[in-house]
């Protein structure tokens, strides 16, 4: 069903079909159009990082990320028990097996876990800025120069989290805070880590193009019209920003005490509106009926078929996606939608 206030909404209303016409009447379409250089280029120099490459998603970035740290079979990555499964599949991609750590209660990964979890063979931690909320980065980096560790941050709901690991991954999804329709990058300060991650993205292709290939790689290129709508995005990004900063205030004063209704942490950055509710199923179907879009949880890895460990029932991850769900959030959102939506949550409690 089409609802008439979905989760999510691209916000395309800046230069990007100046820039997508300019790159089709140039010709200029694939991964060697200037645009994909102009986008790494414009997101690197807002994040504050030396250097940007861009890919085909966001799964295709932390994948790059771990193969240009040179992780693979025999090896352990942490990752956290609550995010999405593709953080989970990238490192199973590389070969390396993830192994996962619970939550706390603001669903980031719960740092004081970690260094149980490590072991010989653990070459990297993946901290997931979840929702847009920032992990306790100090406390991550602390364990990666203790135990040798390298560092890829999952932050693909978490544009504005400047990055601090050795290589931070973003998604460019249709739903995320930028977008490309699809589309990942990733960032680093390394120039070699750079260089090993563009390689690896293009076929591993030598300088001469002689179809001699050293290593297997990957056709992960980011077109030149994912790049053109990339850029016109990251040229707003401080705007776009600001306006969820404003959504998640007005989220924040119009859901405050109702009985039944738990508001979580305060986002650095505001990907989705997350909230847990009792009778979260009656609720849904309350707002569906009104035209409400909600999206669940995300649920333990340690749940997911690939992954299954007996031990999922007991985890904090399990607890809140027991329970929890995410309301409309773009930028297309006005205070009267808000009103809307916050009302028909506040008539479902109110009735029952």
């Amino acid at each position: 069903m089409a609802f008439t206030h979905p989760v999510s909404r691209p916000a395309l209303d800046g230069r990007e079909l100046e820039y997508v016409s300019d790159a089709v009447s140039g010709g200029w379409i694939s991964s060697q159009g200037p645009y994909v250089r102009r986008f790494e280029d414009a997101f690197a120099e807002w994040n504050g990082v030396a250097h940007g490459v861009a890919c085909s998603s966001g799964t295709a970035a932390l994948t790059l990320a771990l193969r240009a740290l040179n992780i693979g079979p025999g090896d352990e990555v942490i990752v956290p028990e609550f995010t999405m499964v593709a953080s989970a599949w990238a490192v199973t991609y590389t070969g390396a097996t993830p192994v996962f750590v619970d939550c706390g209660d603001d669903l980031n990964i719960d740092v004081t876990r970690i260094e149980e979890k490590i072991t010989p063979r653990t070459r990297a931690v993946m901290p997931v800025h979840v929702y847009g909320r920032r992990c306790d980065m100090d406390a991550v980096m602390d364990l990666a120069l203790q135990y040798n560790l390298r560092v890829v941050e999952d932050s693909a709901e978490a544009h504005g989290v400047r990055p601090v690991g050795d290589i931070a991954c973003f998604s460019l999804f249709a739903n995320k805070i930028i977008t490309a329709g699809e589309g990942g990058v990733c960032l680093t300060d390394d120039p070699r880590l750079a260089e090993q991650l563009a390689h690896l993205r293009a076929m591993a292709f030598t300088r001469d193009h002689s179809f001699l290939h050293k290593k297997l790689a990957y056709n992960y290129r980011m077109t030149a019209m994912q790049g053109a709508v990339a850029l016109a995005q990251t040229e707003r990004l401080d705007e776009i920003l600001a306006t969820r900063r404003e959504i998640e205030a007005r989220y924040d004063a119009g859901l405050k005490d109702i009985p039944g209704i738990t508001l979580m942490p305060a986002r650095d950055v505001l990907w989705m509106y997350d909230l847990r509710a009792e009778r979260r199923e009656e609720l849904r179907a309350h707002l569906d009926e009104r035209s409400i879009e909600t999206r669940l949880f995300f649920k333990p890895m340690s749940r997911q078929p690939g992954y299954l460990d007996p031990v999922w029932p007991t985890l904090n991850a399990h607890r809140f996606s027991e329970d929890g769900l995410y309301l409309p959030t773009h930028t297309g959102l006005t205070a009267a939608d808000q009103e809307y939506i916050t009302g028909a949550v506040r008539d479902f409690y109110r009735a029952g």
